[in-house]
């Protein structure tokens, strides 16, 4: 799939990179997102690759590089490459935490044939993306203003449960290397407590990611429906969405606002702990498909419901990231960066 990017800014009329387009990969549970580089800010030739249908990152990179789209617009070489990937990346090898490929930074890049290769947690470089992001790109639910020079935060729930931060530093901006979304689950009314004592059954530690995710919807399902003494039918997440939106079953609406109000929580607890007046981003490839039955859920409710900081809350504004690809922005920037610091050691 070749499309322009519509989760960056209007390609500029900058030079081609002297040395060769670069590669940009984002790469998460289910999917892996491919593009090149051609100059900065023009990102483009995108295609999405499954990965339950790739032995191995190093056979989806192959089959990207080698697609006819790549050869019709004369890439052939690439040097330079950055990966963005849903796991903690702390040492040269990297096995993800929500599939089964895993790989060696350094065999990979030797194997590819890349002068450099950086491979990043995915989260990171979507929070290096916020402060790009146009009007058009995010969708603010509920009020709060954004304080400049303040901290940002993210949270995203898709595969799994991603979380970072941007943390003003000088004129730039660093963002924080967590794995927030496997703190243990808090549970904030009585309802919530049901569905911890579930899902207990199941999982000896349960985290925020155990509902915050696709499987974790389906989860959310098994529970309220034991909860309310239903039979639980066996859906995946997608149907229960589906349902959902359709309003074709209250059980699968309650899940939804149950899931909402969860994300709140945690994204409220973010806002406290980061002091992200700057704002709070939702990302990941859940809550944009849930469309306006987002923004009239209990999420931004749950969002400020934090006793004596109701006020401090109210005052931070929340958005959705409705960008198509906006991770790009962010490898693409912090493989810039480490090019140029290359550059200057030189």
């Amino acid at each position: 799939m070749t499309d322009p990017l519509s989760s960056v800014p209007s390609p500029t009329l900058a030079p081609a990179f002297a040395d060769g387009p670069r590669l940009l990969a984002d790469v998460g549970g289910t999917n892996a997102r491919f593009a090149i580089e051609t100059a900065p800010g023009r990102i483009e030739l995108i295609e999405v690759l499954a990965c339950a249908s790739y032995p191995s990152l190093a056979d989806a990179l192959r089959a990207y590089r080698s697609s006819p789209a790549l050869a019709a617009a004369g890439v052939t070489q690439i040097r330079h490459a950055a990966i963005a990937i849903a796991n903690p990346v702390v040492a040269d090898y990297v096995k993800m935490t929500n599939h089964h490929w895993e790989f060696s930074i350094s065999a990979l890049q030797q194997e590819c044939g890349f002068d450099t290769l950086l491979v990043v947690n995915d989260f990171s470089a979507l929070a290096y993306a916020l402060p790009h992001l146009r009007d058009d790109q995010k969708l603010q639910v509920g009020g709060g203003a954004a304080q400049p020079g303040t901290p940002l935060g993210l949270v995203g729930a898709g595969t799994g449960l991603g979380v970072s931060g941007l943390i003003p530093c000088g004129d730039s901006w660093t963002a924080l290397k967590s794995e927030g979304g496997h703190v243990t689950f808090s549970p904030a009314d009585a309802t919530e407590i049901a569905i911890l004592q579930f899902a207990w059954k199941e999982f000896e530690h349960v985290s925020a990611e155990r509902f915050l995710s696709g499987v974790g919807i389906e989860l959310l399902y098994r529970a309220l429906a034991d909860h309310a003494g239903q039979p639980a039918e066996p859906l995946v997440a997608a149907d229960i969405v589906g349902r959902a939106l359709a309003g074709e079953c209250a059980l699968c609406d309650r899940v939804v606002d149950t899931f909402c109000a969860m994300l709140g929580t945690v994204a409220g607890n973010l806002a406290i702990t980061l002091g992200a007046q700057g704002g709070v981003y939702i990302g990941g490839g859940i809550v944009p498909r849930l469309g306006a039955r987002f923004a009239a859920s209990p999420f931004r409710a749950r969002f400020e419901h934090k006793g004596r900081f109701v006020g401090y809350l109210a005052q931070v504004p929340t958005w959705v990231i409705t960008a198509d690809y906006p991770a790009f922005v962010g490898v693409s920037a912090i493989l810039a960066e480490r090019l140029a610091a290359g550059a200057t050691a030189r």
